[in-house]
């Protein structure tokens, strides 16, 4: 099986193999209109299980539309939604039933405890144990308030009871428009962790709608970028961080002004405001550093900057002509005893 190139967020290089079967989620051809106002045009992509699918954009780009057309909240006209190979728009139960879903904010009822409000959930599936609800509790951080009433509850607690509520039937796929809103640093990481988990763990695929570019940059394998309706990109993180496929970094070096004449003429940096600046290959680094030192450039500091998702994002979005949508691999996730724990920090 072909092994594609992916790079962690901690730098790792690492070679995973592409999956096989089936995507969990396929859009073809995917366009919606209000009225006479065209929300998205002609949206493509796919994502597998065991991989967290990341999808960006400005607000009013056509997020939230896409979200609930893929959980049937809008009827499809144009284009076709199959989730676990089940048609949306014809096989709408079937399909459903590998879904778990939290649309902007989750609704509860805010007299009732977070158990109780489990416990409806849990009725309207067929074959869900009352002992779920303890464990999904525990799953998302909330064993010690789940008898409280949800009016307690802080807006992250109500967060992490949605989740939970969106795992309730085990489903096969998973889609969260702005999971992370009202979580703070920590809770953001116990729900960065808890996505990784299920990925590797239990083979779900995730989708992830969001504004936290920084955690998307943590947890993705893949990301889509939207903008006025259409993908414009869907790209590997190894892609945002080497587009050019070399491991190259931005390398800014700070020199003393006056030994600037020292500079040697091979140096692959260019003075700009008195900096050297430029985009090398990572082996080549000290080599670069020795040979301005040996020259008498004297070095006052040296900063290293990796392209960052954020970076793209706004490379993508600022542009005024859209680009053609480009497929990216799926990846397939290490099994357990090749990576050193859940989190990809």
């Amino acid at each position: 099986m072909e092994n594609i190139t992916i790079m962690t967020p901690d730098g790792i290089v690492e070679a995973r193999e592409k999956p096989e079967g089936d995507p969990a989620v396929s859009v073809r051809h995917l366009s919606f209109s209000y009225g006479t106002r065209l929300i998205l045009k002609d949206m493509d992509f796919d994502f597998y299980p065991g991989e967290i699918f990341g999808f960006l954009g400005p607000n009013g780009s056509g997020k939230t539309t896409t979200i609930k057309l893929m959980l049937g909240l809008l009827p499809i006209s144009t284009g076709k939604i199959t989730v676990c190979g089940c048609d949306v728009k014809t096989q709408f139960e079937a399909a459903m039933a590998q879904v778990g879903g939290i649309v902007e904010n989750p609704e509860m009822y805010s007299y009732l405890t977070g158990r109780q409000n489990l416990e409806i959930f849990r009725r309207m599936f067929d074959s869900v144990p009352k002992e779920k609800i303890g464990e999904l509790a525990e799953l998302v951080g909330l064993s010690e308030r789940i008898d409280d009433k949800v009016a307690k509850y802080s807006l992250g607690m109500r967060q992490r009871l949605g989740i939970a509520q969106a795992l309730l039937g085990d489903p096969k796929v998973l889609i969260l428009d702005e999971p992370t809103n009202g979580l703070d640093p920590a809770g953001i990481k116990d729900l960065r962790d808890l996505l990784i988990k299920l990925t590797r763990e239990n083979g779900v695929a995730v989708f992830v709608s969001s504004h936290q570019l920084a955690e998307l940059d943590l947890m993705c394998d893949r990301v889509a970028v939207i903008n006025s309706g259409r993908i414009l990109r869907v790209l590997t993180m190894e892609e945002i961080r080497n587009p050019s496929g070399k491991s190259e970094t931005e390398l800014t070096v700070n020199i003393a002004p006056e030994t600037a004449g020292n500079i040697p003429e091979d140096c692959p940096l260019k003075l700009a405001d008195g900096k050297l600046v430029g985009s090398v290959a990572e082996e080549d680094i000290p080599a670069i550093i020795a040979s301005l030192a040996a020259a008498g450039v004297s070095i006052m500091g040296v900063e290293r900057k990796k392209r960052t998702l954020e970076d793209v994002f706004l490379e993508l979005t600022r542009s005024n002509i859209p680009e053609r949508p480009v497929w990216a691999p799926p990846v397939k996730i290490p099994s357990d005893e090749n990576k050193e724990g859940g989190d990809k920090q």
